[in-house]
């Protein structure tokens, strides 16, 4: 009599079966060799896991199964921890079967390099590098346009990395007469540090400059481009004023985009609360939009005093200025962005980063208006509009 064969995906879905259970969390597929092969994350873990074995020839699902050895998952207390938890898994592993969240694409960065002259320009990704990233942004043709603006006003270079740099004060043994790489030179859009027109002093003076515009708290592009619009009509040169007009509108758009973005970053700074599965409710702590500390929500008096030291630590920590964003945040920006987005009402849930913890109270951890609240003192914040990323 011959044995029965037991499929390795039907032992599997037994074990998912008999131990996994319908509440929120995290889950690896992980190989025979020990690989974590995927991540995910789910509302109630047993019954995504369970879909797997429905999947059909041809589907992720389908070769997935057949290629884990195992399945290992970790319960959460809320949907929102199972989603923290994924991100950071997904980040640790790097899974085959991960893809990277589709909604990164829709977002591009503006990068500023840290090479000798450093240059200006949208990328779609953050890399892990020295260069300082701004943004998250929607629209990148439109952040192109006003980058590229914003580099001829200032005479920022906008050529490849590999273009060897001279600046006039470099010393040389033989003193040679070098040409400009391009014509913006020639035209008065660029400083010129491949050909010597300017010195490493000046031209980090020009960088600057574009990082305080960038910063909100300079306006220098725009002082110089009104000055030449100015310039040209009083020569009656008025096509070359329109022009520059045109120039100036792409230069204040951008203005504004960064403007909405540092709004967007400050109005991710709260107390968030959330209720737990067996009444194990959290608080987190947000700043800039990264979860910066996360406990049970306290509900004795020493606990609040804890979580209220913890938030003034989080708020007196030294940030990045404006719309500068960590390259190992940027996930959870988006992540955390994109959660109050498309669930607004989640938003009555928080309150200000540096007020007082109220007391534990269920009806508060539940989500009351902000105007019962502030009437019984308890958790109260404005009333905020929809977190959006430019």
């Amino acid at each position: 009599m011959s044995a029965v064969v037991v499929p390795p995906s039907a032992t599997l879905r037994e074990q998912v079966r008999q131990s996994a259970r319908n509440l929120p969390g995290t889950y690896r597929m992980i190989g025979e060799d020990g690989e974590v092969l995927y991540v995910g994350k789910s509302k109630a873990i047993r019954t995504r896991l369970l879909s797997y074995f429905r999947a059909r020839e041809g589907e992720k699902a389908y070769r997935l199964v057949r290629e884990a050895s195992r399945v290992e998952f970790d319960y959460e207390p809320n949907e929102f921890a199972a989603l923290l938890r994924e991100l950071r898994l997904i980040k640790r592993y790097r899974p085959r079967y991960n893809v990277r969240y589709r909604r990164d694409a829709l977002y591009s960065f503006l990068k500023l390099t840290s090479d000798g002259a450093p240059r200006l320009f949208v990328v779609r990704q953050v890399a892990d590098d020295a260069a300082t990233y701004f943004g998250p942004f929607r629209g990148g043709r439109r952040i192109a346009d006003g980058v590229r603006e914003l580099n001829d006003a200032l005479g920022l270079r906008d050529c490849a990395q590999s273009v060897p740099i001279h600046y006039a004060d470099q010393g040389e043994l033989f003193p040679i007469e070098r040409t400009p790489r391009c014509h913006r030179f020639e035209l008065s859009l660029c400083a010129g540090p491949c050909a010597g027109g300017c010195t490493r002093a000046e031209y980090a003076r020009l960088v600057e400059l574009a990082r305080a515009f960038l910063d909100g708290i300079g306006n220098e592009p725009i002082r110089r481009i009104e000055e030449r619009m100015r310039a040209a009509v009083e020569r009656w040169d008025f096509e070359h004023a329109a022009a520059l007009r045109d120039r100036l509108m792409r230069l204040e758009m951008l203005r504004e985009e960064f403007g909405r973005l540092r709004e967007a970053l400050e109005n991710l700074t709260f107390r968030y609360v959330l209720p737990g599965v067996n009444g194990d409710d959290r608080l987190y702590l947000v700043r800039r939009g990264t979860v910066r500390a996360e406990m049970p929500y306290p509900r004795s008096r020493k606990e609040r005093q804890r979580a209220d030291r913890i938030a003034r630590e989080i708020l007196e920590a030294p940030e990045p200025r404006g719309t500068m964003v960590s390259t190992r945040k940027v996930e959870e920006i988006l992540l955390l962005a994109h959660w109050f987005r498309t669930r607004p009402e989640e938003l009555s849930r928080t309150a200000p980063l540096d007020g007082p913890t109220p007391p534990a109270r269920r009806r508060a951890i539940k989500g009351l208006s902000a105007r019962s609240r502030a009437a019984e003192g308890g958790m109260c914040v404005a009333p905020t509009p929809a977190l959006t990323l430019p």
